[in-house]
């Protein structure tokens, strides 16, 4: 007990006496200085004296699908340093480790936290299980998504508009002279690539864009699943490529080198994300960046307003993403597809 006592006094920054009276229920505590122990008592995993628990943890839970995008430790600390302004503390769960999302939502509510924001995780992939969601609505507890989900959960979303996406990538490639563009989309299931596709059928259609060949496929998001799909679409003749993320972009350059092919001379390449780093490779990847900053602090606006009792609509929030253009673009170049 000593030990744990020193242990929580350490990480709260508080003497061991006081701790002693948190844990004890003792009068005279500062409500600051009550949540800063008990935060730590959480964070340390340590259980709540009996009497404590049924009181919600200042703890959120941050549901990651993995960290090796740049743009998921971004949001994380956008995400992180939003709500320790709130006086929370984010508690970073990724699937990398192993455990499922569905895992992760048992333990959360096993720690009592007082909310969870997910971002790309199963609510964006329409096949996916989605129990753990339909059990954090029967219990209320406070979920903000990040990206769009699938209908059926009805939950608040802050969204990054992917039509807007697909227009400013298509639209800057048309400019050039492109007229074979492809589009590399995630998984089928996989909602924002859906709302991509969709716009990228319009985009074609309007302007009047005719091949023999599909220039669309679907890939896993990385670097493997962007190298295999562009070298497809460049032996179909695609000039300009368009990616649903950064790491299909880096996939498709390198599938064009190996093919003999510069970038952007013979292949302009698009990506979607704006991560960090995207100035340093060669060439620096032309992309729309999403407005990270905006969406992980509105994200945590909606989710502590539910956390503090207030009205907050389940209505998608969209975010206006922006092209930055950078070396991977350049002026179309006449190409025929590969013969087989």
């Amino acid at each position: 007990m000593a030990r744990r006592l020193a242990d929580v006094a350490k990480k709260a920054g508080v003497s061991e006496a006081t701790v002693s009276r948190v844990l004890n229920g003792k009068a005279g505590i500062a409500e600051g200085t009550r949540a800063t122990v008990l935060t730590a008592l959480d964070v340390m995993g340590y259980e709540r004296p009996s009497q404590l628990r049924g009181e919600r943890a200042r703890l959120i839970g941050l549901v990651l699908p993995e960290l090796q995008n740049p743009i998921f430790p971004a949001l994380a600390e956008v995400i992180s340093g939003a709500l320790a302004q709130g006086g929370f503390t984010a508690v970073l769960c990724t699937r990398i480790g192993g455990l499922s999302e569905a895992g992760y939502v048992d333990m959360m509510l096993e720690r009592q936290v007082s909310g969870m924001i997910f971002a790309g995780g199963q609510y964006a992939e329409a096949d996916a299980p989605h129990a753990h969601y339909t059990r954090l609505l029967d219990v209320k507890m406070p979920v903000v998504l990040i990206n769009a989900a699938a209908p059926n959960l009805d939950f608040p979303r802050v969204s990054t508009e992917d039509t807007v996406a697909l227009q400013q990538a298509f639209g800057h490639l048309v400019s050039l002279g492109h007229k074979q563009i492809g589009l590399i989309a995630g998984p089928r299931d996989h909602v924002p690539s859906q709302r991509k596709l969709v716009a990228y059928e319009a985009a074609v259609k309007k302007a009047g864009l005719r091949t023999e060949h599909s220039l669309v496929e679907h890939a896993m998001f990385s670097l493997e699943g962007g190298h295999a799909a562009a070298h497809r679409l460049i032996e179909n003749g695609a000039t300009g490529l368009i990616c649903a993320s950064d790491p299909l972009a880096l996939g498709a350059i390198r599938a064009a080198r190996r093919s003999g092919l510069d970038v952007p001379a013979d292949v302009s390449v698009v990506g979607f994300d704006d991560s960090a780093f995207m100035t340093c490779t060669d060439p620096p990847l032309t992309t729309v960046r999403q407005p990270i900053e905006a969406i992980g602090r509105a994200a945590v606006a909606l989710l502590v307003g539910q956390v503090e009792g207030a009205t907050v609509t389940a209505d998608e929030l969209f975010f206006e993403p922006e092209l930055v253009v950078r070396g991977s673009t350049g002026p179309a170049r006449v190409r025929v597809p590969v013969a087989r």
